[in-house]
């Protein structure tokens, strides 16, 4: 760690970055040599292909999968414990004070930071604030920020669409599902400032819901419900990513959201949500898929009134009554990224075309727009 710290701390920006390109190359050759990956990796598969499914196997492979993984993530997580250790001792050194100051750098540069540990469930708050603060700072106090997240269940694509949708790098093939959250900032063009009313936007990937590893766990529910509300909490703009065929698990992902916007609701904080359904074949028939949309709505509305009863709030009976749906323009049908099965398979254009899509209409209805007291 003292030599990572040491290579970030050099004020040259070209070795900077040429060493954390190295870095991870040197990772993922790591990973992609190892033994024990490819036969975890062979293994989760055959498990998760099976009819009946061994969940507490399946979750055992998921964590050995995770225990086999070392990422950059990994190096910037003990520099945040580094230094909320080192805050408990009064003499702080000169080293460790500029460690966020190195953490915001990354971030102007595009390496995502995460915001919550998903392995220990914890939120390294003092650490995340003040690289929050060191960042408000190096751009001169200019820190509107437009909050977008992305929720859905695990190996669902949120991570691609993100990906796809801001043309940026959310790790999506280290070895791992994405556990707990990471933001990442982008800079918005001074030409649609103005438009957007903000300077960054901020986006915000989480792990996936009923994950597997979670799921025998008795109070698994209690915890996707936390990551939900605190996501959803954070953001202006809330992506559902629906990709599942089993009603049921959908139906469980609807609830976990609808309990997240009711709480926000009391609050007083009303944020703009899309759902996005992956996976669909013929995207452009739009019109044939009015039945859908209108069952769709009626599973929402079951939903709500589900979480608003455990709430305890009975006045609420639909999903209208939480937030401002169009049934119309706030449902995107999005196909499959891959023709067939990876990795031999061709990549769908059509994926990215619908992608940009969705982009371009939010962009176009102004629900993509932050708060003008939001900032770092």
């Amino acid at each position: 760690m003292k030599s990572f710290i040491d290579h970030l701390s050099t004020t040259d920006k070209d070795k900077r970055d040429f060493f954390l390109k190295w870095i991870e190359l040197q990772l993922n050759a790591h990973l992609q040599t190892a033994i024990q990956l490819p036969l975890l990796r062979h293994k989760l598969a055959e498990q998760s292909n099976k009819e009946e499914k061994n969940m507490k196997e399946i979750a055992e492979l998921d964590q050995a999968l995770l225990d086999s993984s070392l990422v950059l993530e990994h190096y910037m997580r003990e520099m945040g414990l580094i230094y909320e250790f080192s805050l408990q001792s009064r003499d702080t050194a000169d080293e460790i004070s500029r460690l966020p100051g190195l953490a915001a750098e990354m971030l102007l540069d595009g390496y995502p930071l995460e915001l919550l540990d998903g392995d220990a469930s914890n939120i390294p708050e003092r650490w995340v604030t003040d690289v929050l603060m060191e960042l408000h700072k190096k751009v001169g106090e200019k820190s509107r920020l437009l909050v977008l997240t992305v929720l859905g269940v695990q190996s669902s694509g949120k991570s691609t669409l993100l990906n796809t949708m801001f043309g940026v790098q959310f790790p999506v093939s280290s070895g791992r599902c994405t556990r707990g959250a990471y933001m990442l900032f982008l800079r918005v063009s001074e030409d649609i400032q103005r438009d957007l009313n903000c300077d960054f936007i901020l986006l915000i990937d989480t792990e996936g819901l009923k994950s597997p590893h979670l799921e025998q766990l008795e109070d698994s529910y209690e915890h996707d419900n936390q990551l939900a509300t605190f996501v959803i909490g954070l953001s202006d703009v809330t992506i559902i990513n629906v990709s599942m065929e089993n009603s049921t698990e959908m139906k469980d992902i609807l609830q976990i959201a609808t309990h997240a916007f009711l709480r926000m609701k009391e609050i007083g904080k009303k944020p703009v949500c899309h759902f996005v359904h992956q996976n669909v074949g013929g995207v452009s028939a739009h019109a044939k898929t009015k039945a859908d949309r209108k069952h769709f709505l009626d599973q929402l509305n079951e939903m709500t009134q589900i979480a608003a009863e455990m709430e305890k709030q009975p006045a609420i009976k639909a999903f209208t009554d939480v937030l401002d749906y169009d049934m119309e323009k706030n449902n995107w049908n999005i196909p499959g990224l891959w023709h067939g099965t990876p990795p031999m398979a061709p990549v769908n254009t059509g994926y990215s075309v619908a992608v940009a899509g969705l982009k371009r209409q939010g962009k176009e209805t102004n629900t993509m727009r932050c708060h003008k007291s939001q900032s770092f």
